[in-house]
């Protein structure tokens, strides 16, 4: 999908202002990760000039993320804004940006930004305990048995008999 096209003809005297907003599924940036979704609009501010050998792009973008915590599953937001953004994109050469005539789509360098800025473990905060662990049937642990909040996951290697 070509959303962000820019015209090199237009940039060979000056430079191009882009500002705008984008629906996520303009980006295609929907069902990329079951824990990370983009809630809004993704709003940018860019300037792109022309280089000798490249395309220079900088600017602002932001977003906000719908997040689920990977301890607790609780849904929570995080702001994305890549305030500093700056990309440069070859016109030249083994890595040159695809060309349709006299256009370059921006659109691909946009998303791969806003996707490499999706957390890797999303946790709604640095001391969430996870799921509520329920005790069992007595309010103890069984006999032989840690509590499950403090035994580590690796404990039932413990158990195996080699």
């Amino acid at each position: 999908m070509r959303v962000l096209t820019v015209n090199l003809r237009h940039l060979a005297t000056q430079s191009l202002r882009l500002e705008g907003e984008l629906r996520p599924a303009e980006l295609e940036l929907e069902g990329l990760d079951p824990l990370v979704r983009v809630s809004g609009v993704v709003s940018f501010d860019l300037e792109v000039q022309k280089m000798d050998d490249g395309l220079l792009i900088t600017g602002r973008v932001a977003t906000w993320l719908e997040c689920d915590c990977v301890r607790c599953l609780k849904t929570f937001a995080v702001p994305v804004d890549l305030d500093n953004y700056a990309v440069q994109l070859p016109l030249e050469g083994e890595d040159a940006v695809l060309r349709d005539g006299d256009f370059v789509d921006l659109t691909p360098y946009l998303r791969e930004d806003i996707v490499l800025a999706f957390p890797q473990h999303p946790l709604c905060g640095p001391g969430c305990a996870g799921l509520d662990q329920k005790p069992s049937p007595g309010g103890q642990a069984q006999p032989g048995q840690e509590s499950q909040t403090t035994s580590s996951v690796w404990a039932v290697l413990n158990d195996l008999k080699l």
